[in-house]
C-alpha cells in the first residue's frame, strides 16, 4: 500500500514539475520573441518593419513544439492587445491588431504550432526535411499578414511591400534557426 501511494505521489510531483516547465517555457517563448521584435528597420516604403520576430517565431515553434510553441506566440500576442510595448518598435495595444501587420501577428500562432509539429514529426533531424518546415512556417507568416495588407496597399502593391523586401533576410534567419535548433534541443533536454 505505502509503495502505491509513494509511486502516486511522484506521478503528481512528476506533473506538477511538467506544468511549471512548460508555463516557464512558454513565457520564455512569448518574452524572446517580445525581445527580438525590437530589432527593427523600417523601410520608406512599406509600413512592415524588418524585424527579429520571424526568427524567433520559427525557433520557438521548432524548440518548444506546437503546443508550447503556438501558446507562446499565443501569450505574446495576447501580451501586444493588453498594451505591453512587445511588438516591433516597442508598440503595443489593440490598435495595432487593426493596423497593416496585424496578420503578420496573428500568423505567428499558427506558424509556430505548424513548425513545432513538423519537428515533433522528425522534420528538424536532417537539413532538408528541417528547411522545408521552416520554409512552410514562413509561407503561413506571409499568408496571414499578405491577406490583411491588402486593405492597406491593394493587389499591385501587396507583393513588393509584404514579401519581396523581407525574402532575402527570412532566408538569412532561416539558416540561423537550423544552425541553432540542435543547442535549442539540448537546453530543452537539459532543464528536463
Amino acid at each position: 500500500m505505502q509503495n502505491v501511494l509513494s509511486n502516486e505521489f511522484a506521478t503528481r510531483l512528476h506533473i506538477k514539475e511538467n506544468i511549471y516547465l512548460d508555463m516557464g517555457l512558454i513565457i520564455f517563448g512569448s518574452l524572446f520573441v517580445a525581445v527580438s521584435s525590437q530589432i527593427a528597420f523600417y523601410l520608406p516604403f512599406t509600413p512592415v518593419p524588418i524585424t527579429g520576430q520571424t526568427f524567433a517565431v520559427l525557433l520557438m515553434g521548432a524548440v518548444l513544439g506546437s503546443r508550447r510553441g503556438g501558446l507562446s506566440l499565443a501569450l505574446y500576442v495576447l501580451e501586444g492587445v493588453l498594451g505591453l510595448p512587445v511588438f516591433a518598435g516597442g508598440t503595443g495595444g489593440m490598435a495595432v491588431l487593426f493596423g497593416p501587420t496585424a496578420g503578420y501577428l496573428i500568423g505567428f500562432i499558427p506558424a509556430a504550432i505548424l513548425v513545432g509539429y513538423l519537428s515533433e514529426k522528425g522534420f528538424d533531424r536532417n537539413w532538408i526535411s528541417m528547411f522545408f518546415a521552416l520554409f512552410l512556417g514562413l509561407a503561413v507568416i506571409y499568408l496571414f499578414g499578405v491577406i490583411r495588407l491588402l486593405s492597406f496597399v491593394g493587389n499591385e502593391k501587396v507583393f513588393l511591400f509584404g514579401v519581396a523586401p523581407f525574402l532575402v533576410g527570412d532566408l538569412l534567419k532561416t539558416g540561423m534557426v537550423m544552425i541553432l535548433i540542435p543547442s535549442g534541443w539540448k537546453l530543452l533536454n537539459k532543464s528536463k
